[in-house]
């Protein structure tokens, strides 16, 4: 057998076990790469690399090294979720490098972390005032996550007393053209809708580069041709200005009417309409 024909033969073997190797180490080691996982994944890579160009004479040494790395690799992933001290031993523990505002010098040395390394860090987290940290911790794959101290963390409903509901995330219900089925019942709707809200605004389904769907119901459009501009959603607008004009019918009412008992109840829907425009602005705009 021709000598590029073997190289082929045991690069796309080497790939399949690659595959197989990736898929029972699980997600773990691609989602947050510690440093042992970095040099797991190169002498996995150099050894596959070697046999495949014949660089290793035997090749059947060469499938005994990558089979006994992978192998001690499972087998120490999986040792590593059954005990602390072997996961610390392996990927290293996290350290604290920011205590109650003030920097942890000490911490910053042992884990070979300069203070441009950390200021860094915190940029990329959007923290540009080490002032406003009041805790700040160093994972094990050398990321860092801050804790801003409570003045300086931005308002959420929470804070101010307000209920929220739950809100589901956007689903996308149509990718390059193509109809998500799955997606649209996970929102509770169907092509007949999809299709009656593409028709409003004049466009097919295979024009849509993305459709997405959000909470209220409102429909995202991305197309191929990006020099048509659709629609922007105005489902919310809407509903505020239908409230508004509500309440503004009733406010009517209630000035129009001589009849007291009236007056009173047209004033009284008209605050609670108020109140709910209120409570949902935010929310609508």
């Amino acid at each position: 057998m021709p000598e590029w024909a073997q190289i082929i033969l045991r690069s796309l073997g080497f790939l399949v076990l690659l595959i197989l190797l990736t898929r029972l180490l699980g997600r773990k080691i691609a989602a947050r790469m510690t440093m042992f996982d970095v040099v797991f994944a190169i002498v996995i890579g150099l050894i596959a690399a070697l046999v495949s160009l014949n660089i290793v004479a035997n090749g059947v040494y060469g499938l005994i090294a990558f089979l006994t790395w992978g192998l001690a690799g499972i087998g120490l992933s999986y040792l590593s979720l059954k005990s602390k001290w072997v996961r610390d031993l392996i990927h290293g523990r996290e350290a604290i490098v920011i205590k109650h505002g003030k920097i942890m010098e000490e911490q910053l040395k042992k884990t070979r972390f300069t203070p441009e390394d950390l200021l860094q860090q915190l940029r990329s987290k959007q923290i540009f005032n080490v002032a406003d940290v009041e805790f700040a911790v160093m994972e094990s794959s050398g990321e860092i996550n801050a804790l801003l101290k409570a003045n300086k963390q931005p308002i959420s409903p929470k804070h101010l007393g307000v209920e929220t509901s739950p809100e589901t995330g956007a689903q996308t219900v149509i990718l390059d053209g193509n109809i998500m089925d799955e997606s649209l019942a996970t929102m509770g709707l169907n092509r007949g809708w999809l299709h009656t809200e593409l028709e409003k605004v004049g466009i097919s389904p295979e024009n849509v580069f993305i459709a997405q769907v959000d909470s209220m119901g409102e429909l995202y459009l991305d197309l191929f041709d990006d020099a048509i501009q659709p629609p922007q959603p105005t489902t919310r607008q809407l509903l505020l200005t239908t409230m508004q004009k509500a309440k503004a019918d009733l406010e009517t009412f209630s000035l129009d009417t001589e009849d007291n008992k009236a007056k009173a109840m047209y004033q009284h829907c008209a605050k609670e309409v108020a109140s709910i425009i209120s409570d949902m602005r935010l929310l609508l705009k």
